[in-house]
């Protein structure tokens, strides 16, 4: 006997056609039953063979010691079997449930309280967990996904499945409704400002092996945030090319989070999740150029995020360059840029190209985690750029219009650089950086050294307040006409003199962007 009560309707009916060819019987309910007896499918009513009636208007339905009973029993205990023989309770074999969808119900911003608190499944849950503890001798089985490998082993044993099987169907119940509760905690816990609780439980699904972690000796793999919903199969859409290794996720979600940031056009180069290349512009492949020629050579194994559909124009441009690329993630593609990357250069068939889909916004609760021995450091994600009532102009001159706009921007672009970072930026396009050096001078001596001639002229964002006069020293002898910085540190008057000896402007932003 299966009892059948499946809020996902996929793949039911042929599961349970199948089960009745092996002469299973089925014990069915409200729209599960009706969807089985529509496909001309032998159902027998559960609240009818149970002897049972569903109470307060169906809420309470499968809630009854009759039907745990029938799940709950001990085939080798005599007594079991004879005190459910005396109540004439059926044993069930097999419980065929998943859940109401409440994150996808959740998920919606229009959902309120009520609604949510409806697509809580109670009775769902419970009959699984029961089945899924008496696995010696019930299938649990909680996914459209394992119909196809339980009907095949069912097949080839004879219409039974193996302790292992069922073991493991048991293990996946646990799983899931440690999921589901922990998502049901997080939603009222999001009512209640519940900012860090004091308990984490980090639900994440498997999505996929992966050839190997940041180095060839290091196994890995990619897991999801299972608590905001189904694991997808994918993080992004593959559209062609290889699939991405480990590093490629970690550079192709760097570039996604990069050109998120920018409402124009905007194209970036990633290496090693920091920027290397950075440009806005009226349209994409202006972008893609700007960023390009922000540092060519380090382009070359390089992740390209853009935040518009990539067209040919753009196409083009990305493969009239000599250096190969590792990866390219957008919104979308026309096909015709497709067949350019494809064609126009030797590594265009590997490329991986991902497709996001429209950029959404990130979940407000959403935590930056990071690994210590025996631990994890949660903090929340650095999500302001800078605080426009703390913008402030610090020197004798204040920035032109133009160099204001390359400060913000060239400051927006630091949040994304490893610190210690300093950025150089000319137009809406980024010439140099400096990135993940101990000292701030020897990072702003990199993207000086990485800008050349192109350093004259540039305005200079630093991730974090400079400590000393030597940056502007060596921002002045450089060429550079404009800084943008947090400000707060205590030679802040010898940076600001330094500053004005130069004739250069200088903006305090009131706050910081360490990333380490």
């Amino acid at each position: 006997t299966a009892l059948m009560s499946a809020a996902n309707k996929e793949g039911i009916v042929d599961f349970a056609r199948e089960l009745v060819k092996m002469e299973v019987q089925i014990l069915s309910t409200g729209g599960t039953a009706l969807t089985l007896r529509q496909a001309g499918l032998p159902v027998k009513e559960l609240s009818e063979e149970m002897g049972i009636s569903p109470m307060l208007g169906g809420r309470v339905k499968t809630l009854h010691p009759n039907i745990h009973a029938g799940i709950l029993a001990l085939r080798d205990n005599p007594q079991h079997l004879q005190e459910m023989k005396a109540l004439n309770i059926n044993l069930i074999d097999m419980v065929v449930v998943n859940f109401y969808p409440f994150a996808q119900v959740a998920n919606k911003e229009e959902t309120t309280l009520e609604q949510a608190l409806q697509n809580i499944d109670i009775g769902g849950p419970t009959m699984l967990r029961s089945a899924a503890k008496n696995f010696r001798y019930v299938a649990a089985v909680s996914s459209p996904e394992q119909y196809p490998g339980i009907i095949k082993e069912l097949r080839e044993n004879k219409g039974s499945l193996s302790i292992w099987t069922r073991r493991d169907l048991a293990r996946r119940v646990f799983r899931s409704t440690a999921c589901y509760d922990e998502f049901i905690a997080n939603y009222l816990g999001d009512e209640q400002k519940e900012r860090f609780p004091e308990v984490v439980n980090l639900n994440l699904g498997k999505v996929e092996d992966l050839r190997y972690g940041e180095n060839p000796h290091q196994r890995a793999a990619l897991y999801l945030d299972s608590a905001r919903g189904e694991v997808s199969t994918s993080l992004f859409q593959q559209i062609s090319g290889k699939k991405p290794s480990f590093n490629n996720l970690l550079d192709l979600d760097a570039a996604l989070r990069v050109v998120r940031e920018f409402a124009q056009p905007a194209a970036v180069i990633i290496k090693h999740t920091n920027p290397c290349g950075l440009g806005c512009a009226s349209s994409l492949p202006e972008a893609y150029r700007k960023a390009l020629s922000g540092d060519p050579v380090s382009a070359f194994g390089s992740i390209v995020g853009l935040n518009r559909v990539l067209d040919r124009a753009t196409a083009l441009k990305i493969a009239s360059h000599s250096s190969f690329i590792e990866g390219i993630i957008a919104p979308g593609y026309q096909e015709e840029a497709l067949q350019v990357l494809r064609t126009k250069q030797k590594w265009g068939k590997n490329v991986c190209i991902l497709k996001t889909g429209a950029f959404s916004t990130p979940p407000k609760e959403r935590w930056n985690m990071k690994t210590v021995e025996q631990g994890y450091l949660l903090q929340e994600e650095d999500r302001e750029t800078y605080l426009p009532a703390q913008l402030k102009t610090v020197s004798q001159r204040r920035p032109s219009s133009q160099e204001e706009q390359d400060l913000l921007f060239a400051w927006k672009v630091s949040k994304w650089v490893k610190s210690n970072a300093i950025v150089l930026a000319k137009n809406r396009a980024v010439v140099g950086v400096g990135a993940g050096q101990m000292s701030r001078i020897d990072s702003t001596l990199i993207a000086i050294r990485k800008a050349a001639v192109r350093a004259k002229d540039t305005v200079l964002a630093s991730d974090a307040f400079i400590p000393f006069p030597d940056v502007v020293e060596a921002a002045g002898k450089a060429g550079i006409t404009a800084i943008i910085q947090p400000g707060g540190a205590s030679r802040d008057k010898e940076v600001i003199k330094t500053v004005n000896e130069h004739r250069m402007a200088m903006l305090f932003t009131g706050i910081r962007h360490f990333r380490h």
